[in-house]
């Protein structure tokens, strides 16, 4: 507890208004944000190093950057379902979600199940977070056969009609990092593209097209055979 009481002292040190007024401008919810930037947080946590109990501290501070902190330095051979399950209920911000998605829940055993399952949920963030897993693991899950994404492109498909901007994004993002994996989840993922592009939603369409942008550019096909 001591070395908690410490160690939110020195966040409220690097509090920064200036800071906090820009992340308010990129949609990120800044009532218990202090304002302190992501190169700063991640040299605190190559200080502290890998420590769940303090990684759980830092998260029931309820303060923004306190738990992007404890995302960094959680060990995820140590998060339970149970605690992805809490964590994930007390996502306000795209980039809470994002940070601990990326950095820390792919990583664990259960991040495979809990992208499916929190893809069908209703929560705005829980559903963020359930593709952002999809994007993380198409980056980060180097043994994952084809099959574990293609089994995704159905539920980036079901879910492409979600109106809401932090959920279309990050539907965006999974159907593009899984279609920048292989040159056989690149074909599968542009002919998804393809029939989201010409849906009568809107929120598909945009998901459609912009992935098609990407995923057809000749980088990406010059990576990709390669490989």
């Amino acid at each position: 507890m001591a070395r908690l009481t410490v160690l939110m002292k020195r966040l409220c040190t690097m509090e920064n208004a200036a800071n906090r007024e820009g992340m308010a401008r990129y949609g990120i919810r800044t009532d218990r944000a202090l304002g302190i930037s992501m190169p700063a947080l991640r040299g605190i946590a190559k200080e502290i190093g890998k420590d769940h109990i303090l990684a759980g501290m830092l998260w029931d501070s309820g303060v923004h950057e306190a738990r992007i902190l404890a995302c960094l330095i959680d060990e995820p051979a140590h998060v339970s379902s149970e605690q992805m399950e809490a964590w994930v209920r007390d996502f306000d911000s795209w980039d809470l979600c994002d940070q601990c998605c990326s950095t820390l829940f792919d990583r664990t055993p259960y991040a495979r199940d809990k992208a499916v399952e929190w893809s069908e949920r209703p929560e705005e963030f829980v559903k963020r977070a359930g593709f952002v897993l999809m994007a993380a693991l198409a980056v980060h899950d180097k043994k994952a056969g084809d099959a574990v994404f293609l089994a995704f492109l159905p539920l980036i498909r079901k879910e492409s009609t979600d109106e809401r901007n932090f959920v279309k994004k990050a539907v965006n993002w999974a159907l593009r990092q899984i279609g920048k994996r292989n040159r056989m989840l690149n074909r599968a993922a542009i002919a998804l593209a393809g029939e989201l592009a010409a849906s009568e939603s809107r929120s598909a369409r945009w998901i459609g097209r912009d992935a098609l942008r990407e995923l057809e550019r000749d980088a990406v096909r010059s990576r990709l055979n390669r490989r």
